[in-house]
């Protein structure tokens, strides 16, 4: 895919009022990571000799009553001389279930005076031939849906201090038909296009965290 990520690339972007560390943290540790993130049920990290080089990983998605494993690595820059932070990332999967063969995506951080724009851009290539992009079709509008929604869960888990367990997809559906006066996420609230090339563009990181699957 190269640094810039072309064509169906799936973008959502937030703000979110809290300290820098704070949000690297639940956003880098993998226990936080699956707490708010509807698009994985497990991350594990493997043992890493050398930290100059991407962090390897393992993942899990449920896809209905299935599970799918996959694999990646990872790779964050935390002293940039704009004073933002980014995170490249591979991953795929050998599953035959999995819709997703192989995809590469980029996560950054960049400091405002309101809070930090945290913001992620990804693309995948599909399996299945044909079918597979007939089915892409819907599971690509899906995979941006549950971005956004997670990116709204962290945001307010860490603006309200609301954990990401009671924000799920129950309970917002219930405050959209019942009413609630409890703040939930919306995916509707992230912003879904780039507002400027840069954000739109993978950091020079992306170049290292091929995955072979």
């Amino acid at each position: 895919m190269g640094r810039q990520i072309h064509g169906e690339q799936i973008y959502v972007e937030t703000l979110v009022r809290a300290p820098m560390e704070r949000l690297w943290e639940l956003t880098q540790d993998p226990a936080q990571h699956t707490r708010w993130d509807l698009r994985f049920t497990e991350i594990s990290y493997l043992p890493r000799p050398d930290p100059q080089q991407p962090q390897e990983f393992r993942y899990a998605i449920r896809l209905g009553p299935f599970s799918v494993a996959g694999v990646g690595r990872t790779l964050g820059e935390t002293e940039r001389p704009d004073g933002t932070r980014t995170s490249a990332l591979g991953f795929g999967s050998r599953n035959p279930l999995s819709p997703i063969r192989i995809g590469r995506g980029y996560w950054r951080y960049v400091p405002t005076e309101d809070g930090v724009r945290f913001l992620t851009g990804f693309d995948y290539d599909t399996r299945w031939g044909p079918v597979g992009r007939l089915v892409d079709r819907a599971f690509r509008p899906a995979m941006g849906w549950a971005t956004a929604f997670s990116f709204d869960r962290l945001r307010l888990w860490l603006e309200e201090g609301t954990p990401p367990e009671r924000n799920g997809i129950r309970a917002a559906a219930k405050a959209y038909v019942f009413g609630s006066n409890r703040v939930v996420p919306h995916a509707r609230r992230a912003l879904r296009t780039p507002p400027d090339r840069t954000s739109g563009t993978a950091p020079r990181t992306i170049e290292h965290v091929e995955v072979a699957v």
